[in-house]
């Protein structure tokens, strides 16, 4: 059984920083790209970034370009994104994703499996 749980999220200032982790069990991790989402209340899911097998290629949507890095450790089937200079319109539930290619990154349609989800708020 294929599991993504994601972690770290929480409530922080406009400014700081988070980092939130994807762990991933019931599938082999180096044969997935991973992406991470995220949804705003009343909005529809949004591609935030994507990480290729063996992290050589990496994809980010303009709106977090810079201020977001996504990485990844096969080791231990983890998946990471660095979330710094957040901001009010950061706020969401972020999201893990795996998919077996890197070519749709941004269609959340494109990913096999997902996590539950873990909450970010940033205040002004």
């Amino acid at each position: 059984q294929v599991q993504l749980v994601e972690s770290g999220g929480g409530l922080v200032q406009a400014g700081d920083s988070l980092t939130l982790s994807c762990a991933a069990s019931g599938l082999t991790f180096s044969n997935y790209c991973m992406g991470w989402f995220r949804q705003a209340p009343g909005k529809k899911r949004e591609f935030v970034a994507a990480i290729a097998w063996g992290a050589g290629n990496t994809y980010y949507a303009d709106s977090v370009k810079g201020r977001f890095t996504i990485s990844r450790d096969n080791a231990k089937n983890t998946v990471y994104l660095q979330l710094n200079s957040l901001k009010p319109e950061d706020t969401a539930v972020y999201y893990c994703a795996a998919d077996t290619t890197f070519t749709r990154v941004t269609n959340p349609a494109s990913y096999d499996f997902w996590g539950q989800g873990t909450q970010v708020t940033v205040s002004s």
